[in-house]
């Protein structure tokens, strides 16, 4: 999909969990990020390279397996490690989300660069803004990815679903943080605000205005109201 502007976007299905990574960065600098590097780290890389792309860094959403690479249910899914491996590059983690990222990668600290929320990368006249969104994991996060004059793009990992929001039932999940990172953080972005999540359920994108009227977890009233959907 070629994006008008300055912005490098490509939504990459990957894996057999029906996994999206994502290449995000800037035309005029020829630079870009990949988001979750999982499943297909050379094919990833390769198409950032047969775009003229250099890839400068990888941001994760969550520690989880299908996401950053290692073993899950038999699988050995690759990942950071051979990301790193294969290009050196820093690994952007929220900082609660760090420590579980070098469990489950091998990583070292000095490949990762720790950030809180609100934190930015700027490549070119791309803005890529981390927001933290607890409640899937404790550091979950999402990347808005913003350009002047265009609607802003938020890749939202397993926080937010076409229509559906992540789990809250597997270790460090937190339903009442799921609550607040959806009604309070997400939901206060702009309508116009494109969505693009961490796995193909369905649509590959929508505008978050759109599911603020559909997703029935953003439509909710009440943290109350929420825990019952959830069954917790």
């Amino acid at each position: 999909m070629t994006d008008p502007g300055d912005v490098y976007f490509q939504q990459v299905p990957v894996g057999e969990m029906a996994n999206l990574a994502y290449l995000v960065g800037s035309r005029s600098a020829r630079q870009c990020l990949i988001v979750d590097p999982a499943w297909a780290v050379d094919p990833l890389l390769d198409r950032a390279e047969a775009d003229d792309m250099e890839v400068v860094g990888a941001l994760v959403t969550h520690y989880h397996q299908d996401h950053i690479g290692g073993s899950l249910f038999g699988l050995d899914i690759e990942g950071v490690s051979r990301l790193l491996e294969r290009k050196p590059v820093p690994i952007h983690v929220n900082n609660t989300e760090a420590d579980g990222t070098r469990k489950v990668t091998g990583a070292s600290e000095s490949d990762l660069v720790r950030h809180d929320a609100g934190d930015e990368l700027v490549i070119g006249e791309v803005k890529v803004r981390m927001i933290h969104t607890p409640g899937h994991t404790p550091g979950s996060q999402c990347f808005l990815v913003e350009e002047a004059g265009a609607p802003a793009r938020l890749v939202a990992g397993d926080t937010l679903f076409l229509n559906a929001c992540g789990r809250v039932d597997l270790p460090g999940s937190n339903p009442e943080d799921m609550y607040h990172s959806l009604n309070h953080t997400l939901k206060s972005l702009p309508d116009e605000t494109l969505v693009y999540p961490g796995h193909m359920y369905g649509d590959p994108s929508d505008t978050l205005g759109a599911q603020k009227r559909t997703n029935p977890f953003l439509r909710v009233t009440s943290l109350e109201q929420f825990l019952q959907f959830m069954g917790v």
